[in-house]
């Protein structure tokens, strides 16, 4: 009986043992789980400014416009005394261009150079991307209008992605800026419909699309295009199609690239200037007295009507400077009032304004101020004279 009460209790011990031994094993089975440290470490948000560097400085004041204070932007080429096409970035622009989080470049062969030194996680917005265009296309990509829609939301894409924190912030700037550009499309349009046929020639095809936009027809010689685009001479025989169309007036304005300056152009231009053909001077970078892309745009856009027709959307100008004194109360309060309007629906303020800008309005401001200035000193002199016979007497 000893014995069998001493083996049931080694039983009751062994079994009590496996049991002891299966709940170690299933705590150390479920243990790392439940107390394995969390290396996951949590990535910060991005903070701005974003560091963009553009190839060119109409697509970077492009970029600066629609960024704002969140972005640093940095143009590499950004002076019309710089041949674009033969462009050769220093050491300092490879280091800027391998450091930008965001690219903003023309592509279609025009800056090759300005994408050789991204990295991988350099993002990168290309007109000729965008718009589809091959090296061998024009590639003069900012003179269009669907370019320049087409970019503006390109990078503010881009800049929503590398910045969500401000996504509202850059899309109420590119909401802004896409009601500047109706503005600038409208005005111009109304141009085209009363022009429908006029024609034009170019040293360099640099404003094929503007014109085109324009309602322009190119009626440059094809032999002297083919070979300018090309970077090649033009053949004796296209230079003298060229300047026969010139001297029988067979174009209502000659465009020459002020940035592509040769024997040929100048021979060109010359025969303009004897024809009374008039001459639009364009360079392919932007200028430095323009603030704005569509600023330049909207300039250009005037001087090439100023050569064609003048006197269009001008014939009120006079009157309606003459009788700005009488209504400048009620003016003063309906820009006020637009002005709310206008950010009320783009959430920005109005300016600038691309209209048309009348030389006849600046002349004919210019030249009350100057019959001003000539009353105000002939009251001077006659101030001045009875001064003198008073101390004559």
């Amino acid at each position: 009986m000893g014995t069998q009460i001493t083996r049931l209790t080694r039983l009751a011990a062994a079994g009590l043992s496996a049991v002891l031994l299966f709940a170690t094993a299933a705590c150390a089975a479920t243990s790392p789980t439940e107390t394995e440290p969390d290396n996951k470490t949590s990535v910060p948000a991005p903070t701005g400014p974003i560091n963009v560097v553009a190839s060119l400085n109409q697509w970077g004041s492009l970029a600066a416009e629609l960024g704002g204070d969140d972005v640093e932007v940095t143009s590499i080429v950004n002076s019309t005394n710089v041949d674009a096409h033969d462009f050769e970035p220093k050491t300092s622009d490879v280091a800027k261009l391998s450091k930008a989080q965001i690219i903003v470049a023309n592509g279609a062969g025009y800056d090759s150079w300005a994408t050789k030194s991204m990295t991988k996680t350099t993002n990168i917005v290309s007109a000729a991307s965008v718009m589809g265009a091959m090296e061998g296309d024009n590639p003069h990509l900012w003179f269009s209008k669907d370019a320049r829609s087409s970019m503006a939301t390109a990078i503010t894409d881009a800049y929503v992605k590398a910045l969500p924190s401000k996504k509202k912030a850059f899309q109420k700037r590119l909401k802004a800026w896409q009601a500047d550009e109706k503005s600038l499309e409208t005005w111009a349009s109304e141009f085209t419909r009363s022009h429908s046929d006029l024609t034009y020639a170019a040293t360099e095809p640099v404003v094929y699309y503007l014109m085109a936009d324009l309602g322009f027809k190119n009626q440059t010689p094809k032999g002297y295009t083919q070979s300018t685009a090309s970077g090649g001479e033009p053949a004796p025989a296209d230079l003298q199609s060229f300047q026969k169309l010139i001297e029988d007036k067979g174009v209502d304005v000659l465009v020459n690239n002020t940035q592509e300056a040769s024997d040929a152009t100048n021979m060109i231009t010359g025969a303009a200037g004897r024809a009374d053909v008039p001459v639009v001077d364009v360079s392919e970078q932007m200028p430095k007295d323009t603030d704005t892309l569509n600023a330049w745009i909207n300039q250009l856009i005037n001087t090439i009507i100023d050569a064609v027709d003048p006197s269009y959307g001008c014939e009120d100008a006079t009157d309606g400077n003459a009788n700005s004194d009488d209504s400048s109360a009620d003016g003063a309060a309906t820009d006020d009032a637009n002005a709310q309007d206008s950010k009320a629906s783009t959430g920005s303020s109005p300016e600038p304004k691309y209209i048309r800008q009348c030389k006849a309005a600046t002349s004919s401001d210019s030249s009350q101020d100057s019959a001003k200035a000539d009353a105000s000193n002939g009251d001077s002199g006659d101030a001045s004279g009875n001064d003198q016979t008073d101390s004559g007497k």
